[in-house]
């Protein structure tokens, strides 16, 4: 027998999305990644990144940050060419790997990526940098908190070909997913229940034009031994 879960009203909703953002506020002052300055412009997404419980992320053109390698953050910063100062990419690159603690210990993140072909195939950084990542993401798909799924050419028109997003949910009961998606000028925050009920449903139509876990670790070994 089918049940029905009533939606908060407004009023809950806009309590909630005021505790939530408090919340973050307290966070972003006491946070561990305020001793990198290469977060300070992503203070607000890795404070929510700390207390999420999962994330899911759709990327078109390059590999998720939680799963990137250094060398491969690295070569992406600097084919940005928008870093004012050099040495603020190393910084950055540090932060990026730090994040990437939430993968494990004892409350790991439940981590959904689903990457277009075209991201494993991009050559950031040259042949031995994408070996590396590649093989990088194939040990991570052995972890039980991550579930990896690829995107192919094959795949043809989709839904996800406008943008890439990541969908934040938390444990907490009455708690909301925010979605978070950046631009070349700014970061977008959607934290309405409209946006995140859409978005949810995107990356479930993107996700079951996805290869399964186990054909998709077999593309990415593919892609590894072409290099």
């Amino acid at each position: 027998m089918a049940t029905c879960t009533a939606r908060p009203d407004a009023d809950t909703v806009d309590r909630l999305l005021a505790l939530a953002k408090a919340d973050r506020e307290r966070r972003k002052a006491s946070g561990w990644w305020n001793q990198y300055p290469g977060l300070e412009s992503m203070v607000e997404y890795v404070a929510l990144e700390d207390i999420a419980s999962s994330l899911r992320t759709w990327q078109l053109a390059i590999v998720p940050g939680l799963l990137q390698t250094a060398d491969y953050a690295r070569a992406l910063a600097v084919g940005n060419g928008s870093w004012e100062d050099p040495d603020e990419i190393e910084p950055f690159v540090e932060a990026r790997m730090a994040r990437q603690v939430r993968l494990t210990g004892d409350r790991p993140l439940e981590l959904w990526a689903v990457v277009h072909e075209s991201a494993l195939r991009q050559l950031v950084g040259g042949r031995q940098v994408m070996r590396e990542q590649l093989g990088h993401l194939l040990d991570k798909a052995r972890q039980p908190n991550v579930k990896l799924q690829v995107v192919p050419y094959l795949a043809g028109a989709h839904p996800g070909m406008t943008s890439a997003f990541t969908i934040v949910s938390f444990a907490d009961p009455g708690a909301l997913d925010v979605v978070h998606m950046d631009t070349t000028s700014s970061t977008l925050w959607l934290e309405s229940d409209n946006d995140a009920d859409r978005h949810a449903q995107l990356f479930d139509r993107i996700s079951r034009l996805g290869l399964a876990q186990r054909s998709s670790v077999r593309l990415i070994d593919g892609i590894l031994k072409e290099l």
